[in-house]
């Protein structure tokens, strides 16, 4: 993709369909007069008089106790620099989302027109009331340490520069585990840091305290080392003088070094430099986008190596995204007056000790692993990883209550740690999860509604994020037209069945249609008829193998779109029942439902496959099945037939495959409610379970629960995903949206994946 496409690309996200990347939602009713009385006036008196008489009480009555606010100058933001608070604000609205998404808190973006340090802690410390909490983001050393430390002394509420600590608190946890596999003591080590700004400064007052003996750390700024004959230093780099004198480069310093920390810019550090380190040497290069030393290069270099960086596309990521939101949940869920050590400190140990614990199914999937374990390549958890949300909060509320900064105790850990998992920050997680699984291996995608605007740009958006590689099926004229329209830049094969040029494929096609299908009373001539229509086309295509899966039904009803698909598909072997479930993106977490779209009033023994299908696509999104049986009574307390049929269904399925976890016939209520079965049935096999696949009694049940579900939960809805077919074919809702289409399409990819 183009510099200028990109930056297109990017300009239109942010424009589109609203300006921004952030609002502000009502938590409250607000439909009715009495709704709005309470909301403000008479109402709103009431809860004013009791903070006025009880000033702790704003966390009770207001949103303060989940509102961070994202504080910046802009006079160092990215690798942009001094741009000033204005062109800052897209990069603190993006911080903001990532606080919402990964630990459901809510942020204002405040950006400040002063370099003044006065005049900024004023500004902060005025407007303080409001929040909870302070993260300070891209503002330049030196400045940055003052505004910082005087705030946090100034302040009631917990204040964090996320730039200084978030990185010293994610590669403090990736120094512990690279350290203990490289059997080093931390207090004898050699440690080089190329660079000195805040996060660098930041880093070593962290390894410092995790055991690092200053004596045994060199670092340096763009002047050279630091050390005791240079004068004009910082009060900050004053604290990391060296007193070696024959340092002077690089080079010299990294002779028989053990730990490189890189905070500076791309290619400083050469392949000699590395060769000359010592056994297992431990490199963090982490500037951003190029590291200090290429990646491959350097792993290339040295066999003993161990390496993190800070790019996705590599092992080992120092992500600051695996800290800050979690430090500030932990730390608002108790009201602590600040941010101190011991809640960083106890940030670190989380982090390092979650990535020697067995990593969950979702995550391996959504990094195409086949199984991450703690070693070389796994220092630090991915940032995807659900545990984060409930391990790191946790513990750092425990040491701000520990420290005594906290204002609230926390009685029950196990229900906090089970308010943590239920966080919004843990259930949107499986769309990112999903793409990024694709993205491992992008799939060849026929879109046989190519000249339609969504599936086009649809397809711009997979084509582009390297989801898949589009092959584009429809009227080419039209198709190039909308691709002007929407700037779709590419290299895709386009098919036009009207064209002289299908014409050989087509025929092609038919021919191997009729073999395969052996249908004596078909013509050579019907079977062309046949191929000219884009669904039998396309799925010929994949049948073959010259694409890999399949996307229809944007514009046709969902029966029109089945037919033709299994006639030239059909079912994988072994499966006597194809059917349909589409993953509901709850508010209680991710849910698959089935039989959604194909068994209008399955057998009982059709509905068990259709629970063995469901289990076996809930495995391929990473998750262990808890299948619950629906029906309107529970465990054999009607006699009715439709009640008989899921009990015969759960029989079956234990039958044929006792290593799944399903129970029933149960009430849907009871099902998802593990409180209420364990009271009432304790006997049952989902009794403390959390159940994540519901299997319907038949079609008009599950239709329409995970349409009420859709629009009353505002739930996301990714289906309905096709089940049992013998090749990777997925069908679209009847005009189905964008980002429908994207998520279908890398459901396409993935199921391709699993295939291979």
């Amino acid at each position: 993709m183009s510099q200028e496409r990109e930056r297109r690309k990017a300009l239109v996200y942010h424009s589109k369909p609203k300006p921004g990347k952030i609002k502000v939602e009502p938590t409250k009713k607000h439909q009715t007069q009495r709704d709005l009385s309470l909301a403000y006036s008479p109402g709103v008196a009431y809860p004013c008089l009791e903070i006025n008489q009880n000033p702790d009480d704003v966390y009770k009555y207001t949103s303060k106790s989940n509102l961070v606010a994202v504080i910046s100058n802009g006079t160092a933001v990215l690798g942009l620099g001094d741009i000033g608070p204005l062109a800052s604000k897209p990069v603190m609205e993006g911080k903001g989302l990532l606080f919402k998404i990964f630990a459901d808190i809510d942020v204002f973006d405040i950006e400040v027109d002063t370099k003044d340090i006065d005049q900024f802690i004023q500004t902060v410390k005025n407007i303080a009331p409001t929040f909870g909490g302070i993260n300070l983001e891209d503002i330049k050393a030196p400045e940055a340490f003052e505004i910082e430390r005087r705030l946090v002394d100034e302040l009631n509420i917990p204040v964090m520069h996320d730039d200084q600590h978030g990185t010293a608190i994610i590669s403090g946890a990736a120094l512990i585990n690279a350290l203990e596999l490289a059997k080093k003591d931390i207090k004898k080590i050699k440690m080089v840091i190329c660079g000195a700004g805040a996060a660098a400064i930041s880093c070593a007052k962290m390894y410092v305290a995790l055991g690092v003996k200053k004596d045994n750390i060199i670092m340096f700024d763009s002047k050279g080392p630091i050390n005791i004959n240079r004068d004009n230093l910082s009060n900050e780099k004053k604290e990391f003088i060296t007193k070696n004198i024959n340092v002077k480069s690089l080079d010299d310093a990294l002779n028989g070094a053990d730990v490189f920390i890189g905070l500076s810019k791309a290619d400083m550090m050469s392949v000699d430099m590395l060769k000359s380190m010592s056994e297992n040497p431990i490199v963090f290069a982490m500037a951003n986008p190029d590291p200090e030393i290429n990646y491959k290069q350097a792993k290339r270099t040295r066999e003993d190596l161990i390496i993190a960086t800070g790019r996705s596309d590599h092992p080992n990521q120092v992500n600051n995204v695996l800290g800050f939101p979690f430090i500030f949940r932990g730390a608002l869920d108790v009201r602590a007056s600040k941010i101190n050590e011991e809640m960083k400190m106890a940030a670190v140990y989380a982090l390092a000790e979650l990535a020697k614990e067995p990593v969950p199914e979702n995550v391996n999937v959504a990094y195409g692993e086949t199984k991450l374990i703690f070693g070389r390549d796994y220092i630090i958890p991915k940032p995807f990883d659900p545990r984060l949300i409930s391990r790191v909060p946790l513990r750092v509320a425990k040491a701000a209550i520990d420290s005594g900064v906290a204002r609230e105790n926390i009685d029950n850990w196990e229900r906090y740690e089970r308010e943590l998992e239920s966080r919004l920050g843990n259930n949107n997680k499986i769309i990112r999860l999903l793409i990024a699984k694709a993205k491992q291996d992008p799939k060849k995608i026929v879109y046989v509604e190519a000249d339609r605007l969504d599936v086009l740009k649809a397809a711009q958006i997979v084509y582009d994020e390297g989801i898949g590689i589009p092959i584009l099926v429809g009227r080419k004229k039209r198709i190039k037209q909308l691709m002007i329209e929407i700037d779709f830049e590419h290299d895709l094969k386009i098919i036009d069945l009207s064209k002289k040029k299908a014409v050989s494929t087509i025929k092609r096609y038919a021919k191997q249609f009729l073999k395969l299908k052996k249908d004596k009373g078909m013509t050579l001539s019907q079977a062309e008829g046949l191929m000219r229509r884009r669904d039998y086309f396309g799925s010929m295509m994949v049948k073959l193998g010259e694409a890999d899966a399949l996307i229809s039904g944007y514009s046709r009803s969902y029966p029109e779109v089945i037919k033709p698909v299994l006639k030239v598909i059909g079912k994988s072997e072994g499966v006597r029942k194809v059917a349909a479930a589409n993953l509901m993106i709850t508010s209680k977490g991710p849910i698959f439902l089935a039989d959604t779209s194909i068994n209008i009033n399955p057998k009982y023994n059709e509905l068990g496959y259709i629970g063995i299908l469901a289990a076996e696509t809930a495995k391929m999104f990473g998750f262990d099945p808890v299948i619950a049986m629906l029906s309107y009574s529970n465990f054999g307390s009607s006699e009715h037939p439709m009640a008989k049929k899921v009990d015969r269904a759960v029989k079956f399925l234990r039958r044929s495959s006792p290593d799944l976890i399903v129970d029933g016939p149960v009430q849907s209520d009871f099902a998802l409610n593990k409180l209420m079965l364990a009271n009432k049935f304790e006997f049952s096999k989902l009794s403390g379970q959390k159940v994540n696949v519901l299997v319907f009694p038949n079609l008009d049940s599950a239709n329409i629960t995970y349409k009420v579900i859709k629009e009353l939960d505002d739930a996301m809805s990714i289906g309905p995903i096709m089940m049992g077919m013998d090749k990777p074919v997925h069908i679209l809702q009847l005009k189905a949206s964008v980002d429908e289409i994207v998520n279908m399409s890398a459901i396409a990819v993935v199921d391709a994946q699993n295939r291979k």
